[in-house]
């Protein structure tokens, strides 16, 4: 079945990697490239003049950078599809909250563009809307936050809400994201992540684990300080005596 044309911009300061990723999306089906933008000020004015279904965004750009462009987009005008393509993987968090949908590292394999142009285009229209107006939440200090943790397999980087999350597990330098099914790689400390989840579910049972009470399905004392605690996946995790009191009151709670 053939799709409509997906109009693109393609924003990035280095005119190479600006022919590189032309070059790129000219070779998969059904996307056309309707212009492109070196810097963010002239990024916002062709998404208001040519109201593109996706943008092709970089981070790191004078004066107004790719994170700003997103949060300059206003509710109400057309709304684009935003993948953030970057050199850097240590913004994947703040472009995931701003309202990207995609995060590709530089170089982008020709495949992974694929595939984030394909997740664009099921994304575009009303569901593209409802995304990016999370910047308006996200903006407002008052408003409550909507906790959100960002995984990562491979190249690829997931968004994951708190509550599908069982547990969070040092490993050395890393930390691992346990949900019902899948691993994923932090792209945060266990200690940032603990303050991110401050007066959540979440408790600290270990130096080297965090887990989500709502998922604890059984708690069996070892010793008068040591508990195993099962999830409702069946991973176990034995909490240190260190943090033996906080076990004990998840018992009262």
């Amino acid at each position: 079945m053939s799709h409509m044309p997906l109009r693109t911009l393609i924003v990035d300061d280095e005119p190479i990697a600006r022919k590189v990723l032309r070059e790129d999306l000219e070779s998969i089906e059904s996307v056309e490239v309707i212009g492109e933008a070196a810097d963010g000020a002239s990024a916002l004015e062709q998404i208001a003049a040519h109201q593109p279904d996706l943008v092709l965004l970089d981070l790191q750009m004078p004066a107004m950078g790719g994170l700003e462009v997103v949060r300059h987009l206003k509710q109400g005008t057309h709304m684009p599809v935003i993948v953030i393509v970057t050199a850097y993987d240590e913004h994947a968090l703040q472009a995931f909250e701003a309202g990207a949908v995609d995060y590709l590292l530089k170089p982008v394999g020709q495949d992974r563009l694929s595939e984030a142009v394909e997740r664009a285009r099921r994304l575009t229209g009303k569901q593209a809307v409802e995304r990016i107006a999370q910047i308006q939440e996200i903006a407002d200090p008052a408003a409550p936050r909507v906790r959100r943790i960002v995984g990562k397999i491979g190249d690829e980087y997931f968004l994951l809400s708190a509550d599908e999350i069982y547990a969070f597990q040092a490993d050395g330098e890393m930390v691992w994201i346990l949900t019902a099914k899948r691993k994923y790689l932090a792209t945060q400390t266990l200690k940032v992540l603990e303050q991110r989840l401050t007066n959540s579910s979440f408790r600290r049972i270990h130096r080297n684990a965090l887990v989500n009470t709502d998922h604890i399905r059984k708690m069996s004392a070892l010793s008068s300080q040591r508990w195993l605690i099962t999830l409702s996946n069946d991973q176990e995790f034995v909490a240190s005596k260190r943090q033996g009191q906080s076990v004990r009151q998840l018992l009262r709670s």
